[in-house]
């Protein structure tokens, strides 16, 4: 066998695997935040779902995404930490007048539920029970929680995949929503 020879036989496993390792660092190392989403640009997915039993507000319709205003739609769970983390950032959301925060409960007892609101405060003006995650699904969900902003005309425009941060909300939502409010 030639020294050539040889050395092709050593180098091309070394080269398999130096591609391997670059493509799943390459995937590794972006900001999970910004999971592409095939829904974006596209009319959100049909929601009927009913409101939490113990909760005041109403369920969650899809005709209630097309009324002309920005609505946020917040994935979350009684059960999820990360969930707790952003909820006072969905509270301060929630006093602006140009938004409509609409939650989806996912996977979760209602009792829970409604425990995990009433302790920490209520931001939504709509609750939807997803009790089975099939919405959650249907909107491309990968977990909780996770926020679309939603336009005026049901059409979905960014998605944050995540708790919510202050330096999130400052620096990407908010334009994300003067956006979503101009077209």
């Amino acid at each position: 066998m030639t020294d050539r020879r040889r050395f092709l036989i050593a180098a091309v496993p070394a080269i398999g695997f130096a591609g391997l390792a670059a493509l799943f660092w390459r995937g590794l190392s972006g900001n999970p935040s910004r999971l592409p989403s095939n829904l974006l640009g596209q009319p959100a997915p049909t929601i009927e779902l009913a409101r939490v039993p113990g909760l005041p507000q109403p369920g969650v319709s899809s005709s209630d995404l097309a009324k002309g205003a920005v609505s946020l739609v917040n994935l979350f769970a009684s059960w999820c930490g990360p969930c707790r983390d952003e909820h006072p950032i969905l509270m301060e959301l929630a006093k602006r007048d140009d938004i409509t925060l609409i939650g989806i409960n996912n996977k979760d007892a209602a009792e829970n539920a409604v425990r995990f609101l009433n302790t920490l405060g209520n931001p939504y003006r709509m609750v939807g029970a997803d009790s089975d995650g099939r919405v959650t699904i249907d909107w491309g969900g990968y977990g909780v929680p996770e926020t679309f902003v939603v336009d005026g005309k049901g059409i979905i425009r960014f998605k944050v995949v995540g708790p919510l941060t202050p330096e999130l909300v400052s620096a990407t939502l908010l334009p994300e929503i003067e956006k979503a409010k101009g077209g």
